[in-house]
């Protein structure tokens, strides 16, 4: 029998507020067939739909895949709640389905510095060489430096090169203002394919990092050609003290094991849910911790710096293709400072902080926070799933 941890979300918390209007994609293992199925969401049953769709890849290829799906009258696989339920790795039955995360071969990748909030707290970590102790004094001494209105500028625009030479003469610029107020957007890889976890299990922050933090955003699916399919919640998780001693650590920062979190399904564009409902998104943030800490803060779409087709355009194009497609975070505005354990240390993960990311429209996605070196480790790659799907005679 399943024993469902107090803090893994149940069936109302997971689903979009207009669940039975929503086409809800995503990922549940199988332990019959010993791998991953599509699985689609109908009246809160997981219909499993790999016998048309290997793979959500080849789903988000069609040229409509929510008419596509309409076709395929799939097998029930498990009632939503069950799989949930069946989700966190501490008391799982293995014998019983899972949810994963909800994308398989598509690229992960991540935008960066979107918002002025997060350009300026990237600046801070920069500053600050990773130091959560510094942190304050240096955002007194940038926010008084570059003063208001960084969220009405344009990146790339006239306005924002003339800043650009305003702060450079003032010993002032950096390479995170060149990326926020620039003409080139931050896009870097944030994990591998089929390395992303999914919404009722555990993401992981290095056990060396002392000052941490989710980063709660919209993530958005993208077939090979560009268009853009859906969008789902993520967890770009952070490790600020890396990431602040230098922007070479980037990878070392953000690409660690469990340390993406994409789910809980994603949600296909039909005419009810457009990239308009994504930009008018406000993604929430709730943290609550062992020790009895609570942290909320909201991420609102509205005021992201560079528009969602915009940094779709700077990651896929005659410049660079993706196959397979591709899932892009789009970044966040919510840049932690509430204090946690010091005063001036600003907020840093515990082991055992539950952290839910949730929107009205695309659901909750709730993860506990371990190390990456505790959690589960990535053991299941493309040439597995290639296997998988051979055996079962779904290539």
């Amino acid at each position: 029998m399943t024993v469902t941890p107090d803090w893994a979300p149940d069936l109302a918390a997971t689903l979009p507020t207009d669940a039975a209007v929503s086409t809800l994609v995503g990922r549940a293992w199988d332990p019959e067939v010993g791998g991953p199925s599509v699985v689609v969401v109908r009246a809160g049953v997981a219909y499993d739909v790999s016998g048309a769709f290997a793979t959500v890849r080849d789903l988000c290829e069609e040229a409509d895949p929510v008419a596509a799906l309409a076709g395929v009258a799939g097998e029930p696989l498990a009632t939503v709640a069950d799989l949930l339920a069946n989700t966190p790795p501490a008391g799982r039955d293995a014998s019983r389905p899972w949810l994963l995360a909800p994308v398989d071969l598509q690229a992960v990748k991540a935008a960066g510095v979107t918002f002025a909030v997060s350009m300026l707290e990237r600046l801070i970590e920069e500053r600050a060489r990773g130091e959560a102790d510094a942190a304050a004094e240096v955002r007194a001494e940038i926010t008084t430096a570059i003063g208001g209105g960084l969220d009405q500028l344009t990146p790339g625009s006239p306005e924002a090169l003339r800043l650009k030479e305003v702060l450079r003469e003032r010993g002032m610029w950096s390479q995170y203002l060149e990326v926020g107020i620039g003409p080139d957007a931050e896009i870097f890889t944030k994990a591998q394919p089929l390395a992303a976890v999914g919404t009722a299990t555990e993401v992981g922050v290095l056990a060396s990092s002392r000052w941490n933090n989710p980063e709660p955003e919209v993530a958005l699916v993208v077939a090979s050609d560009g268009r853009i399919v859906g969008a789902a919640l993520g967890n770009d998780v952070n490790l600020r003290d890396v990431e602040g001693r230098s922007a070479l650590l980037l990878p070392k920062a953000k690409d660690n094991n469990a340390a993406c979190s994409i789910g809980p399904f994603v949600r296909l564009f039909d005419d009810g849910f457009t990239l308009d409902h994504v930009r008018a998104t406000t993604v929430s943030l709730e943290v609550r911790g062992e020790d009895g800490f609570e942290m909320v803060g909201t991420s609102s779409m509205r005021a992201i710096s560079r528009d969602p087709a915009d940094l779709v355009g700077q990651l896929v194009g005659p410049h660079h293709q993706y196959p397979d497609g591709a899932v892009l975070l789009l970044g966040t505005m919510f840049a932690p400072t509430d204090d946690r354990d010091e005063p001036g240390m600003g907020f840093t993960h515990h082991r055992g902080d539950v952290v839910r990311i949730f929107a009205p429209e695309l659901g909750s996605l709730v993860n506990l926070v371990r190390t990456s070196e505790e959690c589960a480790p990535w053991d299941f790659g493309v040439a597995d799933l290639m296997r998988n799907l051979a055996g079962r005679n779904l290539l």
